[in-house]
C-alpha cells in the first residue's frame, strides 16, 4: 500500500510509547496512516511519539488503554472512531514478559497478568477491530497483525515459559481468527521477532540478553524494531492482500 493509499486508513498500535510498537507507529504515520498510540503507563512516552508525528505533519493521537480491562478496549476503539473513523488495522504489540522465572517458582498473580494482557487484551482488542472492519456489519474490511514471538515454538526454558505460553496462545488466535474472518475481508497475520534489541530485555532484568543470545542465530546478531516493523507495514498493506493465517519469523534464521 502507498502512502496515498494509505492516506484514509487508520492503525491502532498497543503498546506503541516505546520499542517495537513506537517504530511501527512512526513507520505506519510516514506511510500515510492516521495512528493512535496506546499505553497503559508512560504517559509522557506515548505523547512524545505522537508529537513527533505531528511536528513532522502526520496524524497520531495517543490514548491510555490497559487492554486487560474491558472497558478500556471498548472505549480506546470509540474513541478512535469518534476521531478518524473506523480502524483498518490492529496491531497488537502490547504486552508484558512477566519477568523471569522458572515455572516451578512462578507466581499466579505473574500467570494472571501476563495472560490478562499478552491473551485476553489481544482477543478485546481483535473482537473490537473485527466489529468495526467486518464487511458483514458495514465495514471495508481490514488487517489484524499480532506481534508473537520465537518463544511461542522454542518454549522458553528456564526463563519464561509463562511468556512463551502466552505467545503460544497468540499464535492460535492468530490461525483461528484469520479463518474465522477471511470471508469478511479481514486477513489475521503475526509477526514472531527473535532476539531484539529493545528495552524489553532490560524490563525483565537483563539487559544484555538479546546480543548475548542473539551472537548464536544464524545471522550472528540482534534485530532491531525497525526490522520488525518493516515485517508489520507489509502485512498490513496491499502487497500482502493474499496472505492470512501467516506467522512470520523476524529472528534471524532462529
Amino acid at each position: 500500500m502507498t502512502g496515498a493509499q494509505a492516506a484514509n486508513k487508520v492503525m491502532i498500535v498497543t503498546g506503541g510509547s516505546r520499542g517495537i510498537g513506537a517504530e511501527i507507529a512512526r513507520k505506519a504515520a510516514y506511510e500515510g496512516y492516521r495512528v493512535v498510540v496506546t499505553y497503559a503507563s508512560g504517559a509522557q512516552r506515548a505523547e512524545a511519539v505522537v508529537a513527533e508525528l505531528i511536528e513532522s505533519g502526520r496524524e497520531a493521537i495517543s490514548v491510555a488503554c490497559d487492554v486487560s480491562r474491558e472497558e478500556d478496549v471498548v472505549a480506546l476503539f470509540a474513541r478512535t472512531k469518534d476521531v478518524f473513523g473506523r480502524v483498518s488495522v490492529l496491531v497488537n504489540n502490547g504486552g508484558v514478559t512477566g519477568g523471569f522465572s522458572k515455572v516451578r517458582d512462578v507466581t499466579a498473580q505473574t500467570l494472571q497478568d501476563t495472560m490478562s494482557v499478552n491473551v485476553i487484551g489481544a482477543v478485546l482488542c481483535s473482537r473490537e477491530a473485527v466489529r468495526q472492519m467486518s464487511t458483514e456489519t458495514g465495514g471495508p474490511g481490514g488487517a489484524i497483525i499480532n506481534v508473537s514471538s520465537r518463544a511461542s515454538q522454542y518454549g522458553g526454558a528456564g526463563e519464561w515459559v509463562h511468556y512463551a505460553a502466552s505467545k503460544g496462545a497468540l499464535d492460535t488466535l492468530t490461525l483461528g481468527l484469520a479463518r474465522e474472518v477471511a470471508a469478511e475481508g479481514i486477513r489475521v497475520n503475526a509477526v514472531a521477532p527473535g532476539f531484539i534489541d529493545t528495552e524489553l530485555h532490560a524490563a525483565a532484568g537483563d539487559a544484555g540478553r538479546a546480543a548475548r543470545l542473539a551472537a548464536s542465530t544464524p545471522m550472528g546478531r540482534p534485530g532491531t524494531s525497525a526490522e520488525v516493523a518493516d515485517v508489520v507495514l507489509w502485512l498490513a498493506s496491499e502487497r500482502a492482500s493474499y496472505v492470512t493465517a501467516a506467522i512470520v519469523a523476524a529472528a534471524g534464521g532462529r
